[in-house]
């Protein structure tokens, strides 16, 4: 691993592990000293409820244990060597990267624009609803829809109340995106391990939204693209189309194209890794109420020392009170029109 990369991440979190943890997390934590808390990876299920295609759809999710979370406040941004009945998982052939857990909201080729729901309790995934309608991403030619599975790293946060030194912007409100530019298309909810390859600044209507470009450790391709240079000589088009496909997204939709900070050139890994330890700075102060939330819920069950801690009762009550799920209700055929830009 490269010098300055290492002492990145090795800055990254924060507090020392607990006793208890197993040797492979200890190697970790040496490493990674500063993570909120440490435990062996688990598989995280999702729950729905409502109808999906209509504003009342939600997606919670739980532990392998049953417990629900916010995946916002209590899916670890750093992630860990997955175990089985204390067998080491296998590892990948290249130990240069760090892993980040990585929430899926949006499947490649789909329309429907879902997000965490940050200002709710447990941070559901929902569908965006503007001006009393669902939100749907609008087919630029050529593209279908996402051209890759769009989603978030936990535990991070672009603080509306700090301007960015590099864009000059302050934050968009919301945990850092991601585009996991792997082969495999996700499902929404879906926690999948992605390598982080470079990271994109766009301005949204005068707020930095950072894009953060990353693969699927799983995916057949990660061991070969370990940088943005790497995805530029092996795809070609790809990161031209990425970075079309940002500025033009919303014009069908009335609004200006969105702009680019750094002449809309991808930065490397290093300034990513360097982006996102800021956005978990930021996302600290917000669980700690050390700053202005503005309206975030932050509603947890594991952040140390955080005051916003609720008990795994008062989160299953909570998804108990939304609407069982139901049939989903139909989809306009105005999603699949094509809009030449």
């Amino acid at each position: 691993m490269r010098a300055p990369l290492l002492r990145s991440l090795a800055t990254l979190l924060g507090a020392s592990p607990a006793s208890s943890i197993d040797k492979g997390v200890r190697r970790t934590a040496a490493a990674l000293p500063h993570l909120y808390y440490f435990r062996k990876a688990m598989h995280y299920q999702t729950e729905e409820r409502g109808h999906p295609n209509s504003p009342d759809y939600r997606i919670y999710f739980k532990t392998s244990d049953g417990k629900y979370i916010s995946p916002f406040h209590d899916i670890p941004l750093v992630a860990e060597s997955e175990q089985n009945d204390d067998v080491p998982a296998k590892k990948p052939k290249s130990e240069r990267k760090v892993l980040y857990n990585m929430v899926v909201e949006v499947p490649r080729w789909s329309n429907a624009k879902m997000e965490i729901a940050t200002k709710e309790p447990l941070n559901p995934i929902k569908q965006d609803v503007k001006k009393g309608k669902l939100r749907y991403v609008a087919n630029v030619f050529p593209h279908k829809g996402y051209i890759w599975n769009y989603g978030a790293l936990p535990q991070t946060w672009e603080d509306p109340n700090q301007k960015d030194k590099e864009t000059n912007c302050c934050g968009d409100n919301d945990p850092i995106d991601v585009c996991d530019i792997g082969t495999q298309v996700c499902s929404p909810g879906q926690v999948i391990q992605v390598k982080v390859l470079g990271i994109l600044a766009m301005i949204d209507e005068g707020e930095t939204d950072w894009k953060v470009i990353a693969i699927n450790a799983d995916d057949p391709d990660a061991e070969k693209l370990n940088c943005i240079e790497d995805v530029r000589k092996s795809r070609p088009g790809h990161l031209e189309a990425t970075v079309e496909w940002f500025r033009k997204y919303k014009v069908p939709d009335g609004k200006p194209e969105n702009q680019f900070g750094f002449k809309g050139e991808f930065k490397d890994e290093d300034f990513a890794v360097e982006i996102i330890k800021s956005t978990h700075e930021h996302w600290r102060a917000l669980v700690h109420k050390q700053t202005d939330a503005g309206g975030i819920e932050c509603k947890n069950l594991s952040c140390c020392d955080s005051p916003f801690q609720f008990s795994a009762d008062e989160a299953r009550a909570i998804v108990q009170s939304a609407p069982a799920v139901g049939s989903a209700h139909p989809v306009s055929s105005e999603v699949d029109k094509w809009h030449f830009v």
